[in-house]
């Protein structure tokens, strides 16, 4: 599971500050933008994800996406998809052959249970050899039940976690390496194949005692 993830705007991260940059250029003024959110992002934040427009040739976008899929027989939102039953479950199948979406990160965060069930330590995973993670994900449009209103919303699909975060959590994110981008979000086959094909990503170095 992957309950929480940062992005960071740090000025000397520069995959993240084109991507903030071409958010606040696209965004400018408009709802979204001001919503969007950096730092830690929570379930329910409109954040930044990378999408593949229809015009191959102009490359990845930038845009602005709502964290989570609406339930629609109880409240709260779904964040995550398992990506060995993505392709099997109604509500991620259109979006796992026709929706994917990369999720730009600084890291993701984790919670180990302490000695007693309200005593939780947090953990940072970020990347041993870059600043930047990319996790796989599939978006979606919904309309919303109080507005009657249409919004776009993601998951981050997770896979079985590798010998780092296994400790902490059975569960990460599925992280693509950056010259993959491409692959994941234009792949026309089986991407379910695709994505169960590959190791977890990079082990990411682990950050104990987080409390930003």
């Amino acid at each position: 599971m992957c309950g929480r993830y940062a992005i960071f705007n740090e000025e000397n991260n520069i995959e993240i500050r084109k991507i903030i940059n071409e958010i606040d250029e696209k965004f400018a003024g408009t709802p979204e933008g001001e919503e969007m959110r950096t730092g830690e992002i929570f379930p329910t934040n409109i954040a930044p994800v990378l999408l593949s427009p229809k015009e191959r040739e102009r490359g990845i976008q930038a845009a602005l996406l709502k964290w989570g899929y609406p339930r629609w027989n109880s409240p709260g939102v779904i964040i995550n998809a398992r990506v060995e039953t993505a392709g099997s479950k109604k509500i991620f199948r259109d979006s796992l052959a026709a929706r994917r979406c990369v999720i730009p990160a600084s890291g993701f965060f984790e919670w180990k249970k302490g000695d007693s069930l309200k005593k939780k330590e947090k953990y940072l995973f970020r990347l041993s050899d870059t600043s930047i993670m990319y996790m796989a994900g599939l978006y979606q449009s919904f309309q919303d039940a109080k507005t009657g209103g249409r919004y776009t919303a993601f998951v981050i699909l997770t896979t079985a976690a590798n010998e780092t975060v296994s400790p902490i959590h059975d569960r990460m994110p599925v992280i693509l390496p950056p010259g993959e981008l491409h692959i994941w979000l234009n792949y026309e086959k089986d991407s379910t194949h695709f994505l169960l094909d590959k190791t977890p990503g990079t082990t990411p170095l682990l950050a104990k005692g987080y409390h930003g």
